[in-house]
């Protein structure tokens, strides 16, 4: 556990004049020690800057007092991305939200890394255009931790992640520079690509302090249907019929008969609960064209056993279908308390695969396990609703938990497709990316943090490391 020495805390004072943004009370660490994943770790100070000046100061004291530093947003993580698992100094950006310029002209966001994503999305629909990338925690995640794991979300199929639409940050460096990588400019080849480097790195390598995001124009209409089907692998089927086709749907998300049920004890929707499984699709663009790939989209899952294919009459209607999704993980925590969210993700021709191998698992070792997600790309998020109390239980859950990343990896797939590693998934990266993949990570990480201050324990596995969720 590291110790901030008196020496720095009077430096920090003086860096941080207002000292409501210096948190030092038990309390107050302790409401650090969490995020939405597993384990608590608690910092030995945590610092709210709320400038670029700050964070430079900051940071080269840590380096000058060898001390760990976490930055945080607002703690949606579900691979323990801000947690401080060597002590230290946790970095709250979720005052820092300032700045949210919008310029129509140049299709660009310029934001601080405390605004929240859904906020940039309202704001550029403002002016006509969308910033598509939507994690489930668009309204209470900020940009700045969405930008550090490469957030995807449901429209992920279609319009790509968050690194897709980064075009220039401003970081601080593990040593206290500032940087500037990309630009205002949609095309920019100039160098190696920092940008992209930095986002997804998980604060491992700088500290994004500004970020310009690219812009889309928001499309002219869209297009709900909802399709049931009597056996989850035809449903697997459907999505890449429907992909072959020619049609890119917006979002195409399901849900197997474990979420529907659960849904529908939590909040009645109508959903049938004798289906295995249903699919959720939105088409978007022109309304005239979106019309006729609805017939197709129709057409293609009926003739893979589909049961039937309720298309969305009104944006209220479309609304009322997607709530059923965005309900599946507060309803699932009812039925057991502890839940742990994977997101495997498989190539689109091996969803149906994957989900043979699922129900293996699942009845393997005896779990409660719910398969929902952004199936369109194949980015599955197996629930296991458990109890953490029962030790045993939790033990059968490791092992799960461990077969599913063998799963995907075996299948051509990643361990994440937008939770990010943290210290959740580090134990197995080297089944993905092999040894000498891993030690060119590492090599990175030496070269941009010689100290190894930045988020330490993070990606990157300790000796003895594993996965443990029995013991909190």
């Amino acid at each position: 556990m590291a110790v901030v020495p008196e020496e720095c805390l009077d430096s920090i004072e003086r860096i941080i004049a207002n000292k409501k943004r210096i948190l030092q009370r038990k309390e107050d660490l302790f409401s650090y020690a969490y995020d939405a994943s597993f384990g608590i770790h608690c910092p030995d100070l945590v610092l709210q800057p709320i400038s670029t000046e700050e964070v430079v100061s900051i940071v080269r004291l840590a380096n000058q007092f060898k001390i760990p530093l976490y930055p945080r947003g607002r703690g949606t993580s579900l691979s323990g991305g801000p947690l401080p698992v060597h002590g230290g100094i946790v970095l709250d950006f979720s005052l820092w939200n300032d700045k949210l310029i919008v310029d129509p002209d140049d299709s660009v966001a310029i934001v601080s890394p405390g605004v929240l994503t859904a906020d940039i999305n309202a704001k550029a629909n403002e002016f006509g255009f969308m910033y598509p990338p939507d994690p489930s925690s668009a309204h209470v995640s900020t940009i700045g931790g969405n930008l550090a794991e490469n957030s995807g979300g449901p429209r992920g199929l279609k319009y790509g992640v968050t690194k897709d639409y980064v075009i220039g940050l401003e970081v601080v460096t593990p040593e206290g520079e500032v940087i500037r990588t990309g630009g205002r400019t949609i095309k920019n080849v100039t160098g190696y690509d920092l940008t992209k480097l930095i986002v997804g790195s998980e604060g491992t390598l700088g500290i994004i302090t500004e970020a310009t995001l690219k812009l889309i124009p928001k499309p002219a209409a869209t297009k709900t249907a909802l399709i049931l089907f009597d056996d989850l692998v035809d449903s697997g089927r459907a999505i890449s019929r429907v992909l072959s086709s020619g049609i890119l749907p917006s979002k195409m998300e399901i849900m197997d008969q474990a979420s529907i049920i659960a849904v529908e004890n939590y909040k009645p929707l109508g959903l049938p609960t004798d289906v295995e499984a249903i699919l959720l699709l939105e088409l978007d663009g022109h309304p005239y064209s979106i019309e006729d790939e609805m017939e197709k989209v129709k057409s293609v899952c009926l003739s893979v056993g589909g049961r039937e294919v309720i298309i969305a009459k009104s944006d209220e209607e479309a609304s009322d279908l997607w709530q059923a999704r965005k309900l599946v993980s507060p309803a699932i925590v009812r039925i057991k308390p502890t839940k742990i969210s994977e997101d495997a993700t498989v190539p689109r021709s091996k969803i149906p695969d994957m989900f043979k191998r699922l129900k293996q698992i699942k009845e393997k070792y005896n779990i409660h396990l719910v398969v929902f997600g952004h199936a369109g790309d194949g980015n599955l998020h197996p629930n296991i609703i458990a109890d953490q109390r029962d030790k045993e239980e939790m033990k059968r859950v490791e092992l799960a938990v461990e077969e599913i990343f063998k799963a995907s990896i075996e299948l051509g797939g990643t361990l994440s497709g937008e939770h990010g590693i943290g210290n959740m998934k580090s134990p197995f990266i080297e089944m993905e990316l092999g040894k000498e993949g891993l030690d060119m990570m590492k090599r990175i990480k030496r070269a941009w943090d010689p100290n190894n201050i930045l988020n330490p324990g993070k990606v990157f596995p300790e000796p003895g490391q594993k996965l443990v969720l029995s013991n909190g």
